[in-house]
């Protein structure tokens, strides 16, 4: 496993935690997150936490599980498919999603999570 590989593994593990400064240690300063569906992204650490943040909040538990990852050493990006599990209330609410990180000196600087925002809203409102 590379080192990039293992940046992105530890950061999804993380969330578990729903520690935020623990989440937020694994961005560069200048870092953007989009959320592809949703829009404008998320530019810089303030944004990200804030994000981030509204994440953890909605969820007593939060449990990302990778189903593959990809990795391509020379651009600095690692692909990685997974089930977003979010624990609301009594049941859980999942999306699947394919999420693209761009790491530069260890640290993620750009985050895209690609999902179908209609299939995620359909269970929030069941």
């Amino acid at each position: 496993m590379s080192q990039n590989t293992d940046v992105i593994d530890r950061f999804v593990k993380a969330w578990s935690h729903k520690d935020i400064d623990e989440l937020m240690s694994f961005f560069t300063d200048d870092a953007v997150y989009t959320n592809i569906p949703i829009d404008p992204p998320s530019e810089g650490l303030e944004a990200i936490r804030k994000t981030i943040e509204g994440f953890a909040g909605m969820a007593e538990a939060i449990e990302f599980v990778v189903h593959a990852s990809a990795e391509n050493p020379e651009t600095n990006t690692v692909m990685n498919e997974r089930t977003d599990r979010f624990k609301i209330g009594e049941r859980w609410v999942e999306a699947r999603v394919m999420g693209v990180f761009e790491l530069r000196d260890g640290k993620i600087s750009s985050w895209r999570d690609y999902f179908d925002l209609a299939e995620f809203q359909s269970q929030m409102a069941g």
